[in-house]
């Protein structure tokens, strides 16, 4: 069974990439500015970019184990519910059918 959370957790991530990106890259500027102006040594510059690398590194280290997390929980939800379903009576089976044809029927009128 595919499922589109997959998807869904791989643009956030890459958006997350893409926002640490661009922060390291503004951050760099700015301290190579602090720098230029004297506000800073060439050496703590250096320093200072180092930290920020590591602290783009571990934020999306962090950042791609929630998405990993996530999706092993999303697919542990779905196996979980398939054994449910597997486990339910004709009767119990009808009320859910009916749950979701009203559903979808709400859903539709919502349109």
């Amino acid at each position: 069974m595919e499922m589109k959370i997959g998807e869904g957790l791989k643009k956030v991530l890459l958006m997350g990439i893409g926002a640490a990106s661009v922060t390291a890259e503004k951050s760099q500027q700015l301290v190579d500015e602090l720098v230029k102006r004297g506000e800073l040594t060439v050496e703590q510059g250096k320093e200072l970019n180092q930290e920020l690398k590591r602290n783009v590194k571990k934020s999306l280290d962090d950042m791609t184990q929630t998405a990993e997390d996530a999706e092993v929980t999303a697919d542990e939800k779905v196996v979980e519910f398939e054994d449910k379903i597997a486990g339910m009576t004709v009767e119990e089976l009808e009320k859910l059918k009916a749950f979701i044809e009203k559903a979808e029927e709400s859903i539709k009128s919502g349109e």
